[in-house]
């Protein structure tokens, strides 16, 4: 008869396997860092003003649309809103990091508008922005939009 020896040594574990526990600690790992990502890139990309120091100030160019039909640049009456081009470019060319401020009377035309969008992004200049006056409301709700005509 052969001798069959079960004894307790036999049967205990020499060591512990982390094999699988590395495994599922990486995928956890890969899984947050993809959510990480989804959850960044959902906010919405601002272009903060940067503070700057002592006598470093930046340039604004002021582009005003008046509702008679009339538009200013940096406080000069233009005959037509062609003859902007010129103005923007002469200004983009002294300043490479020109801000434009687009600031329309709320009875202009949206065509106008983007127009002077238009002429401006030929003239090079890309940091473009909209001057509102803001509104206050007391109550917490939004101001009511005015009826077009």
């Amino acid at each position: 008869m052969a001798a069959s020896s079960s004894s307790n040594e036999d049967n205990m574990v020499e060591g512990i396997n982390v094999t699988p526990l590395v495994d599922i600690t990486l995928v956890l790992l890969i899984i947050f860092m993809v959510t990480a990502k989804i959850i960044v890139s959902q906010a919405v990309p601002l272009d903060l003003p940067k503070a700057s120091p002592g006598q470093d100030v930046q340039m604004v160019f002021s582009v005003e649309l008046r509702a008679n039909g009339d538009m200013v640049i940096d406080g000069k009456k233009l005959p037509n809103d062609d003859a902007a081009l010129p103005l923007a470019k002469e200004a983009q060319a002294k300043t490479p990091d020109l801000r434009a401020v687009i600031r329309a009377e709320q009875t202009v035309q949206h065509g106008r508008v983007i127009h002077a969008l238009d002429v401006l992004k030929r003239a090079g200049i890309t940091k473009i922005a909209f001057g509102v006056t803001p509104v206050a409301a007391d109550d917490g709700k939004t101001p009511p939009v005015p009826a077009t005509p």
